[in-house]
């Protein structure tokens, strides 16, 4: 029988996510000791245990969450009273350290344009993996875009319906028009996509929201989408497109303002 620590060596050859559960303290009396483990997946099984009952379902849903958010939480149960909301009664407290075991971002590329194609370049070179998608099969192959690692010649919305979209996904549609977004757009509304940026003007992205508002999509999940797209670094070039468009990625990434880091000149002594 493997160990959870081979269970976790797994999942980190495979690039697939988890999160670790481990009792790092107990009071008193309660169903597992220190040190104790469960790993748990994205779709809700688990190996190990950290006591079972109401305790280990709480944790199990808490580890779904660090999963999604890709941050960790410490999580602390009094087991006394269940009348008061405490998950047990053995008369102990236990703290729980639950760490996400994450796979690498991956950023979906919707578009296979000279925009698409510099995106991939950067994105790869910035640790992601990159998917990309194009309903046009002659431009979405190894051939012409060699840095993607999957490719998907396919509509919008066979896309969403193909490829697993999670907390760790970063999709950005550099298409061909506001018609193709308003299309395919509402699927990707569902998932739990951490970005969804949309190329174009102002008034392209006014366009696609009325659009989109005429198919029901409501204003709250319009509100998930960045458009126009990318930091303003007054960028013009297909390159420079891609790093402003990375840039805000990877604010959205750290949890970063994104403003800019100029330091105001020192004052006089």
């Amino acid at each position: 029988m493997k160990t959870i620590f081979q269970l976790v060596a797994e999942l980190q050859a495979r690039d697939q996510s988890g999160a670790l559960c481990t009792i790092i303290e107990t009071k008193g009396s309660t169903p597992r000791h220190e040190t104790s483990k469960m790993l748990v997946y994205p779709d809700g099984t688990f190996t190990g245990t950290v006591g079972g009952g109401e305790v280990e379902s709480r944790t199990i849903a808490e580890a779904l969450e660090a999963i999604k958010e890709g941050k960790p939480r410490l999580l602390r149960y009094s087991m006394v009273d269940p009348g008061r909301g405490d998950p047990g009664i053995c008369g102990g407290t236990l703290e729980i350290f639950v760490e996400p075991i994450l796979s690498k971002p991956v950023l979906v590329i919707i578009g296979a344009g000279h925009v698409g194609k510099s995106l991939a370049h950067l994105a790869k070179w910035l640790g992601f993996k990159v998917v990309l998608s194009d309903d046009r099969a002659d431009l979405c192959n190894a051939e012409i875009v060699p840095e993607a690692d999957e490719y998907f010649p396919v509509g919008m919305k066979e896309f969403a319906a193909a490829f697993p979209i999670n907390g760790q996904t970063y999709i950005v549609l550099v298409t061909r028009g506001s018609l193709i977004d308003i299309e395919g757009l509402p699927e990707l509304l569902k998932s739990d996509a951490k970005y969804i940026g949309i190329i174009g003007s102002k008034r392209r992205w006014i366009n696609t929201q009325k659009g989109l508002l005429e198919k029901g999509i409501s204003r709250e999940q319009l509100s998930r989408v960045y458009s126009p797209i990318g930091m303003d670094i007054g960028a013009e070039t297909p390159e420079e497109i891609a790093v402003s468009i990375m840039a805000e990625i990877l604010a959205v990434k750290k949890g970063a303002s994104g403003n800019t880091m100029k330091m105001e000149p020192l004052g006089e002594k």
